[in-house]
């Protein structure tokens, strides 16, 4: 589950050195509250796809060329990120002032994100590589908690259950599981579209 790409060139640094920049602020804020880090940082996962995807759909229409796919993929990407948050709404109740970190820092993700893509996709996808390569870190520290009875294991959210499939008596390690591995497939989607960029 812990596949890490190393560093390669300025490119993957400054990709890596931000993103341990955010994790650092996120664990400085959100300490072991995990659900209401969930919230954020999943309304601030869902901005790479959405981004990447449009980018490179009016791309594909400037160009007039087939993109092999890779719109689809990041906007299911965008998609999948979504209902991580939709899930973890439904467990972590944001307060308002969690819900107005959240459009400070999507609007500020956004921007800086958007700008990075038009300049260097390449650096972009990296930097999600390295998003999530930290997520699935924290989804396994999420998860210990839970397991050793720290975090109550509560049952997973019908919305949860009903986009995963999983079982009617599914509980939240059950769903901190999917993400993961969600989370896992993200990571190794955006470092192959960083290398295929190089």
């Amino acid at each position: 589950m812990n596949s890490h790409h190393v560093p390669q060139n300025v490119s993957d640094r400054f990709a890596f050195y931000a993103v341990k920049a955010m994790r650092w602020m996120a664990d400085k804020f959100f300490a072991r509250r995990y659900g209401s880090r969930a919230v954020v940082l999943e309304t601030v996962a869902g901005v790479p796809g959405m981004v990447g995807g449009m980018l490179r759909h009016m791309r594909s229409l400037r160009r007039m060329e087939d993109d092999n796919g890779m719109i689809r993929t990041l906007l299911d990407e965008a998609e999948n990120e979504r209902m991580h948050l939709m899930t973890f709404i439904e467990i972590a109740q944001p307060t308002k002032y969690e819900r107005i970190i959240v459009l400070i820092v999507q609007g500020v993700y956004f921007t800086f994100y958007a700008l990075v893509y038009i300049l260097s996709p390449r650096t972009a996808h990296r930097i999600v590589g390295y998003m999530e390569e930290e997520a699935v870190v924290s989804y396994g520290q999420y998860l210990k908690e839970v397991d050793e009875g720290r975090i109550k294991n509560v049952s997973a959210p019908k919305v949860a259950v009903d986009y995963w499939r999983l079982a009617s008596d599914a509980r939240l390690s059950d769903l901190i599981k999917v993400i993961r591995a969600d989370e896992a497939g993200h990571r190794d989607v955006n470092h192959q579209l960083a290398d295929a960029n190089e």
